[in-house]
């Protein structure tokens, strides 16, 4: 792949700091796949053979107990990195929520590359602070919120992370949008019930604040009370 320069995510994405030679020598060594809804790109402790940053679509990564019942640990969106550099085992499933297109690298190519470019071990480590803000935020929401706050948060995290994917000019919400998981795929993120999800979002649909036409789609009619309800704790 050779194209990184028209790459839609470029300044978003881990490799942002690289200059144009070492963005065109990084492009090189990489793969564009597109990954269709359901498909798994990487399995929960396999060995750790590629890594990725995700050039459109949304993904989820989960982990499963013993006896198969799985928990989604986090979703990644346009411009977020998967896998693990300098790890030898994944220690969660990738799985595609709604068709992707990701830019692949053999984590080992990967990890000597890194190495010898400073910035992007820089970039990788600011990215990994990010993802660790991120998750005790949401130990917070799990612990704290109600699941009328919940569901808000959620709908609002997606609402920012599904932006414009262009790198010119700023990124604005999207009022309008699809989900890229069902009923029972947030309940999972959330800690609650699908029963629990249907009726709050019955509920806020009810109050006038978004609009559901369809079971994917949500429309935001009022960003400000979407927000109070989301921090209303």
């Amino acid at each position: 792949m050779s194209d990184c320069a028209q790459c839609v995510v470029r300044n978003r994405a881990i490799c942002s700091g690289l200059s144009p030679d070492e963005l065109l020598a990084l492009g090189q060594k990489g793969r564009k796949q597109t990954v269709k809804r359901g498909q798994t790109l990487v399995w929960e402790g396999d060995d750790s053979l590629v890594v990725a940053n995700v050039i459109s679509g949304v993904l989820k990564l989960s982990v499963s107990t013993a006896d198969g019942r799985e928990q989604i640990v986090g979703i990644v969106f346009p411009s977020d990195f998967i896998g693990r550099p300098f790890g030898k085992e994944s220690p969660y499933s990738v799985t595609a929520l709604s068709d992707a297109e990701v830019c692949v690298f053999h984590r080992s190519t990967f990890d000597q590359f890194a190495r010898e470019h400073p910035e992007l071990q820089h970039k990788l480590l600011q990215r990994t602070l990010i993802e660790l803000d991120d998750a005790r935020q949401w130990m917070m929401l799990l612990g704290k919120k109600t699941a009328e706050e919940r569901i808000a948060t959620l709908l609002l995290r997606i609402s920012e992370r599904l932006s414009a994917d262009g790198c010119t000019g700023p990124l604005l919400n999207l009022d309008e949008f699809e989900m890229p998981m069902d009923r029972q795929q947030m309940a999972d993120i959330l800690g609650l019930t699908i029963e629990t999800v249907s009726r709050q979002l019955t509920r806020i649909k009810s109050s006038g604040v978004i609009a559901l036409p369809d079971r994917r789609r949500v429309v935001i009619h009022d960003r400000q009370a979407l927000l109070d309800l989301a921090e209303a704790a």
